[in-house]
């Protein structure tokens, strides 16, 4: 069977090749119930058009990269959820790019997408953030970066977050105020923007209370469920916290079942609280109390800033760096 193309779908209909190329990109200077038509008989004949092809033309590829730490976490699903959903409206389609918090991964996909592959990137950093110079050298007129969540504070890009200080801050009032005195903090790699921030939110509330800051309940853990099944027990047993803030989504589910296997009751024993946007965190026993961050509007945003630029326009000041609010959801894991 010969391959179908705009020539064929434009000879069939009696209309020309440009008539069929702007129903593809959904022009708005096209009628209706051309595009309609057009459509129909492209979906009968299995035709699937070639966006990047058809607008190198423009020098546009109509495509825009996310490129994320990781895909295993709700969290960055649902900003691509967000993002693909601004995206489409605009006539761009997305590509996903994960670096596995490999910086020397995160460096290759940004060089690789600048030389033509997407029009823009939107990006929530590696958890490697010691050497992210090779920014620097990226011509962002040509190849426009948002940053997300995971930041670089040195690099001057537009940048969409969370409230995370605020929300560290009142998560770990949450659990002081239900009755616990050692606070144990969870978290991947503390010296990312996010994880600096949380930790600052979570000193600061113990401070307030009066509580002393104890070194060995800042718990350092890992990527892995195996080894962080390992650390968390270990910090259970050796430390003793009454009340655990978790940082990330996957550092509760492995306290669960830390707390599950060697018999430690949740609340009574310990409370916990965690950063997550998982929808099914209230069906987990008991329910667990999150830190809610506004996943799809970070994705809706982030999108929304980049196609901007790719507009032509320039940014507002306030546009530079966006701080969203997230919101504590109370259920039985933190109650006293």
């Amino acid at each position: 069977m010969a391959k179908v193309d705009i020539i064929q779908i434009a000879k069939e209909l009696n209309i020309s090749k440009s008539t069929v190329s702007r129903a593809f990109r959904d022009s708005s200077d096209i009628n209706p119930k051309t595009k309609e038509r057009i459509l129909k008989l492209a979906k009968e004949l299995n035709y699937q058009p070639n966006y990047y092809a058809s607008n190198l033309k423009e020098q546009k590829s109509k495509t825009i990269a996310v490129v994320l730490p990781e895909l295993a976490n709700n969290y960055f699903t649902q900003i691509i959820q967000g993002a693909e959903r601004v995206a489409k409206e605009q006539g761009y389609h997305i590509l996903i790019f994960v670096t596995d918090d490999d910086i020397t991964k995160e460096r290759e996909f940004i060089r690789s997408l600048a030389s033509g592959r997407v029009d823009g990137v939107i990006m929530s950093a590696s958890g490697e953030s010691t050497d992210h110079s090779y920014l620097e050298s990226i011509n962002y007129e040509h190849l426009p970066i948002v940053l997300f969540d995971r930041i670089y504070d040195d690099i001057e890009l537009p940048k969409i977050v969370t409230d995370d200080y605020q929300s560290s801050f009142m998560a770990t009032e949450h659990l002081i105020q239900s009755g616990c005195q050692r606070i144990a903090y969870f978290v991947i790699n503390k010296d990312l923007s996010i994880g600096k921030t949380r930790l600052q939110g979570y000193e600061d509330a113990l401070k307030k209370y009066k509580i002393p800051l104890r070194k060995r309940l800042i718990v350092d853990c890992s990527n892995s469920y195996e080894e962080n099944n390992v650390i968390i027990e270990t910090a259970i047993e050796k430390q003793k916290p009454d009340g655990i803030l978790a940082s990330v989504e996957r550092l509760a589910f492995s306290t669960y079942y830390v707390c599950q296997r060697i018999g430690v009751k949740i609340p009574e024993d310990i409370k916990i609280i965690a950063f997550s946007s998982l929808e099914i965190a209230g069906l987990l026993q008991p329910g667990l109390s999150v830190v809610r961050q506004p996943a799809i509007q970070i994705g809706e945003k982030a999108a929304s800033t980049l196609l901007k630029q790719l507009s032509g326009e320039e940014l507002l000041d306030d546009e530079m760096f966006v701080t969203m609010q997230s919101d504590l959801v109370i259920r039985d894991s933190s109650k006293g």
